[in-house]
């Protein structure tokens, strides 16, 4: 029964990291956490929805998905948070990001009904005994794409030139628009990955559990929140460890004490963490910039 937990853990944990890496990345630049960043994953999810009820291969739709919500996580950045940077009152952003998640999941509660959906079949669904772990088709699908991502964006990070922008300016905003670097359009990239990353999340979850309702993003967006926490706010190696961690902790905890504990879970952690170490098990203690 572990090693099944474990691995049921995993699959849980594989999509809080891909979530946790959006507020991760833009916390690290901009200070900023979005809490609009569970509705775009709950957006996503809904988005490939409709594109494979209408007949769209699921790898198109997925794509689909991403390509959507990138431009969704670029238009919530333009709208919501640009006008307020570098605001003195650092509230302004936080009710800001508060508003449009809210926004986002009435206006799809009144476009799509606040019934569940389910997926048609859209995989061919099978179950493969290894030892004593039964592994589905999906819970290999989301593993291999969710690692895969998360390789992927590392790579883009510390090896291309758009990654070496990315981390000067979550070193410093001015200092890097001083060297050239187009500020705005960085952070506009970040939030465009961040929700790239919640959307493919979002699309695997809907498959994996059949359901997709408007409100999924709530609670999934915060459980990824204590996620990013836990790892180290700000790194994303952190997100990643979080993210499957605090999946694996979730399952263990549902299996070996009781299904009620499930959310309790995550924020018990979070609250933890926040007293014995705030900066997370990856993150760094910055002295304050006067």
């Amino acid at each position: 029964m572990f090693w099944q937990q474990l691995l049921n853990g995993l699959t849980l944990g594989s999509s809080y990291a891909l979530i946790a890496l959006g507020y991760t990345m833009v916390y690290g630049i901009i200070q900023l956490i979005n809490f609009a960043h569970g509705e775009i994953y709950m957006v996503g999810a809904f988005v490939g929805l409709v594109l494979v009820s209408a007949g769209v291969n699921i790898g198109i739709a997925l794509l689909g998905a991403v390509a959507s919500c990138m431009v969704l996580g670029m238009l919530v950045e333009r709208l919501a948070y640009r006008p307020l940077r570098g605001k003195s009152s650092r509230l302004s952003p936080l009710i800001s990001a508060l508003g449009m998640s809210i926004f986002l999941s009435t206006l799809m509660a009144l476009l799509a009904g606040v019934n569940n959906r389910r997926y048609p079949p859209v995989i061919d669904l099978q179950s493969y005994q290894i030892g004593p772990v039964m592994v589905s088709s999906m819970q290999v699908v989301m593993l291999v794409v969710s690692a895969l991502l998360m390789i992927g964006l590392h790579l883009l990070v510390q090896k291309t030139k758009v990654g070496k922008a990315m981390r000067a300016c979550s070193q410093d905003l001015e200092a890097a628009s001083l060297m050239g670097i187009n500020v705005n359009r960085i952070i506009s990239f970040t939030f465009a990955i961040g929700s790239a990353l919640a959307a493919a999340g979002g699309v695997m979850v809907g498959i994996y559990y059949n359901a997709v309702w408007p409100y999924m993003g709530t609670m999934a967006g915060l459980k990824a929140f204590a996620a990013a926490v836990f790892g180290g706010i700000g790194s994303i190696p952190g997100a990643m460890l979080g993210g499957i961690t605090l999946g694996v902790l979730e399952i263990m905890g549902v299996a070996y004490i009781s299904s009620s504990f499930k959310d309790a879970i995550a924020f018990g952690i979070l609250i933890l963490v926040l007293i014995v170490r705030p900066q997370g098990i990856l993150g760094r203690k910055l002295s304050k910039k006067v």
